[in-house]
């Protein structure tokens, strides 16, 4: 006898066994203040999203083209879990140097690089296991960690990034899997590793056979100052370097990479085998029919211009409507910048006398991993156009001088 069908789902879901990865990992905030910015009106600064007016979108088109018309069916088949033999060619070609030279069997292509963080997690981490990285760090990897009920053990920053004199005490005594680090124009704070801190970092690295993870989305956007060696140049096979399309070109195409020793290359193969068999191909072809007729490089100085624009107008705004005892960061690219406001307030309370304001932003707290940040924010500039910019840095002066 086939039994009743039941409307009460919530009582038979609520009964379910679950696995507890499934409790430990929570909503992404940003994901959840994007919800509320919704609001007709609302200027946000809470997402990373590139500025969508400036998506090459005809250059695109004819690259879909140039895939049917190069490429055909096995545009449309299943691939690699490498990725496509020709998209790792080219990234080798641009990714080596006379300091480091990368081959194709060193890339795994992956659906975007929060792909990227959770294929590492997979291969490193387990519940205890360490990861030691910067306070505060790139919420994403947190949560893509969390899943593997990792723990960690931060390292404090100042102007110059991650202050590397902590590094070896810690390493010393917590043993860490894995180093975690967003060394250029850092997410959340804009910050960069100064060179010298990159060397001492990847010597320590060296010293105790930790690899580090060089999470690298924002490289290539610098607007200003003297560019720096990767820590994949610098450390080589000691260094596994993320990187990705979704900044430089779009991110709902989701093609990223993983660069990493090709001893190793292979682990992180498997693992991904059991997510998603494959990056999306077509896209991968989309990608690489854009990139090898040079328009990512057009492409790149058109944004380089755009977004400094909008980063110094945000800074300049900043300048002119933030009460006395706001701090804040000024980064060479990337995308964000960084407030902290006075010990006293807390930026999660401010949110909604913001948001009815008409302006978001995210809080800092989310990117501590052992908790802290109360007072701080984070602000993204690529998104908003300079009107909005000046008038959202406005609204958002006006509620620091009410609490402030």
């Amino acid at each position: 006898m086939v039994p009743p069908i039941t409307n009460d789902i919530e009582n038979i879901v609520s009964s379910w066994q679950l696995a507890e990865r499934a409790y430990l990992v929570k909503a992404n905030i940003i994901r959840e203040i994007l919800k509320i910015s919704q609001r007709p009106n609302t200027i946000s600064f809470a997402g990373g999203l590139p500025a969508p007016e400036l998506f090459p979108l005809e250059q695109i088109k004819a690259a879909c083209g140039r895939v049917i018309d190069n490429h055909g069916a096995p545009a449309l088949q299943y691939s690699l879990s490498l990725g496509i033999p020709l998209l790792r060619k080219w990234l080798a070609k641009r990714l080596s140097s006379e300091k480091l030279l990368i081959s194709e069997e060193e890339i795994l292509i992956t659906s975007g690089s929060q792909q990227g963080l959770d294929v590492i997690g997979r291969v490193f981490l387990e519940k205890g296991a360490v990861v030691l990285c910067e306070n505060p760090t790139y919420l994403g990897a947190l949560q893509a960690f969390n899943a593997y009920q990792a723990e960690y053990v931060t390292v404090d920053m100042d102007d110059e990034g991650m202050i590397t004199k902590q590094v070896e005490e810690k390493i010393k005594k917590y043993k860490p899997r894995i180093i975690y680090s967003v060394p250029n124009f850092q997410n959340p704070t804009g910050i960069t590793l100064s060179e010298n801190r990159r060397f001492e970092l990847v010597e320590l690295a060296r010293k105790y056979n930790v690899p580090i993870i060089d999470d690298n989305p924002y490289g290539e956007l610098r607007y200003e100052g003297k560019d720096v060696p990767s820590l994949k140049t610098i450390g080589g096979d000691i260094v596994i370097q993320l990187g990705t399309f979704s900044k430089i070109i779009s991110p709902g195409l989701r093609i990223a990479w993983l660069t990493a020793n090709k001893d190793i290359i292979g682990t992180f193969e498997r693992l991904k085998q059991g997510t998603d068999l494959h990056t999306n191909t077509f896209a991968q072809y989309v990608v690489y029919e854009f990139v090898r007729t040079g328009a990512l490089e057009t492409h790149l100085r058109k944004l380089i211009v755009s977004y400094a624009e909008r980063r110094n107008i945000m800074i300049e705004e900043m300048e002119k409507h933030f009460p006395e005892g706001v701090k804040f960061t000024r980064p060479e690219g990337g995308l964000f910048l960084w407030i902290e406001l006075p010990e006293k307030l807390s930026a999660t309370d401010l949110l909604s006398k913001a948001v009815d304001n008409g302006v978001a932003y995210v809080p800092g707290y989310p990117f501590f991993a052992q908790g802290g940040g109360h007072n701080t924010m984070r602000l993204n500039f690529s998104n908003a156009n300079p009107e909005k910019i000046r008038e959202g840095i406005k609204r958002l002066g006006k509620v620091f001088k009410k609490h402030i």
